[in-house]
């Protein structure tokens, strides 16, 4: 029994389970490899210091400036981390640090707790074994607070290509030192491994991800039940948010996507400048950040709270659509067979829809051959790593099931979003506790909001 540490650290997962998760990359590396995952710099602001993704997921360790090195083959690991400083802990309390090593090599489980300077010299001994030894590092940008991969490449790119700033990231940079201080080494990607190991959850992954999708959903019903015309967009973020503090999340894992009207043509439009107008659709898609972990929703509701019969046409086939989707998801199933069987289940229910204008139903037809409705992974971010697309779908794995189709002639973008588990007989649907129903939307509706109350 390991007794209670005087730093912070982590509850949420055993010891065991993150050996058991660094075993895997150091399996999957093999013997003479050796990976290099480097941590979070210090905040540059007062904000709370969040740790990366890849970082927490191999060590649970919430301290600026750590690097963990695993060695392939036999799992040795090592954990090195600033030390103390006085005047920090003055301010924030005691942290974990190297000065603490014997108390920190038992916590975290790791082999060697060494200070943050040692691993330029040990990295060196590296070159004194026969061959080239290979250093595997993670070369995807490492996701921090309310970020993805996807979104941080992009933000990389584009500084890359303006003339005046051409920085080049911290991942990066870690590549850069290690090939000019020791070019004897040979150096890889360990992003790949990283992110087959994420795709899959473990049991108390999944428990975070209940607790995360519950306050998403909840949050999400709360914003139905403060929409009347004159709301404005931020005000039912607000009142999202609230939620998301009251039950544990440290907050956002994404800016919130709250669009009236043509805003939602918008994918992920995130102004939050408009006031809700009568006669429109209000598109919410907002998830908190719990323990490091997220979930993903989208659902659609009239400001007048009753939806016309044009809105009852085009965002009833596309729950329609959501439904059927959600049926087919098994274990052992490819997901682009899943897609294609749904298509076809949702033809006849598209003909015998009766939509009010002929392009209405020409897009609806369209959104039956479009690839995406099985949309990106969920975990520690909300587009998050892994690819269960080319394989099989596994008990574990965790996605987004996001239908839509779009109406350029009236500007409208249309679709409903529910974050599902892969389960060992079929699928569990993380985000059902907001309605998905229109009927049961407009009950909703019906019902006094959190906004509302305030102001009376």
């Amino acid at each position: 029994m390991i007794s209670e540490p005087g730093f912070r650290y982590q509850g949420d997962f055993s010891r065991e389970e993150l050996q058991a998760r660094r075993r895997a990359v150091a399996t999957a590396m093999g013997e003479g490899s050796l990976a290099v995952v480097q941590g979070a710099g210090r905040p540059g602001s007062s904000g709370l210091f969040r740790q990366t993704n890849e970082m927490y997921y191999l060590s649970g360790v919430e301290v600026p400036h750590t690097y963990l090195v695993i060695e392939g083959g036999s799992a040795r690991s090592v954990l090195y981390l600033p030390h103390r400083n006085p005047e920090i802990e003055r301010n924030e309390g005691i942290v974990m640090c190297a000065d603490d090593a014997e108390s920190v090599k038992d916590v975290v489980g790791v082999d060697h707790v060494r200070p943050g300077e040692a691993l330029a010299d040990d990295l060196a001994m590296r070159t004194y074994r026969p061959g080239r030894p290979q250093i595997l590092v993670p070369m995807s940008p490492a996701e921090g607070e309310a970020q993805s991969r996807y979104e941080m490449t992009m933000a990389a790119a584009s500084a890359a290509a303006d003339s005046w700033d051409g920085r080049i990231s911290r991942e990066a940079h870690l590549v850069s030192l290690i090939r000019a201080r020791l070019p004897q080494l040979v150096v890889g990607d360990l992003s790949p491994i990283l992110d087959r190991l994420r795709l899959i959850k473990s049991p108390r992954e999944q428990e975070l991800m209940r607790e995360a999708a519950r306050l998403t959903a909840e949050a999400t019903t709360e914003a139905m039940r403060c929409t009347a015309p004159g709301v404005w967009e931020y005000e039912l973020a607000a009142m999202a948010t609230f939620k998301f503090l009251l039950g544990g999340a440290r907050g956002e894992a994404y800016r919130a996507i709250v669009a009236t009207g043509q805003n939602a043509w918008f994918g992920h439009y995130s102004q939050l400048g408009s006031a809700l107008q009568s006669g429109e659709l209000v598109l919410m898609d907002y998830a908190p950040d719990y323990r490091y972990y997220t979930s993903d929703i989208g659902r659609m509701w009239p400001v007048d709270g009753r939806y016309t019969e044009t809105q009852r046409a085009l965002y009833g086939f596309v729950v329609e659509y959501h439904k059927t989707l959600l049926s087919l998801i098994r274990p052992g199933a490819m997901p682009e067979e899943i897609r294609q069987q749904a298509a076809e289940t949702m033809r006849p229910i598209l003909e015998k829809t009766a939509f009010k204008e002929p392009h209405h139903k020409l897009a609806a037809r369209t959104a039956l051959d479009f690839p995406g409705h099985l949309s990106h992974p969920v975990g520690m971010a909300v587009h998050d790593v892994g690819d269960y697309k080319s394989s099989k779908l596994e008990p574990g794995m965790v996605f987004a099931v996001d239908p839509m189709f779009w109406i350029p002639e009236d500007r409208l973008y249309i679709r409903c979003e529910d974050s599902v588990l892969v389960t060992a007989d079929g699928v569990e649907v993380l985000t059902a506790s907001s309605p998905l129903e229109l009927d049961a939307v407009e009950q909703t509706m019906r019902e006094e909001g959190l906004l509302q109350a305030l102001r009376r």
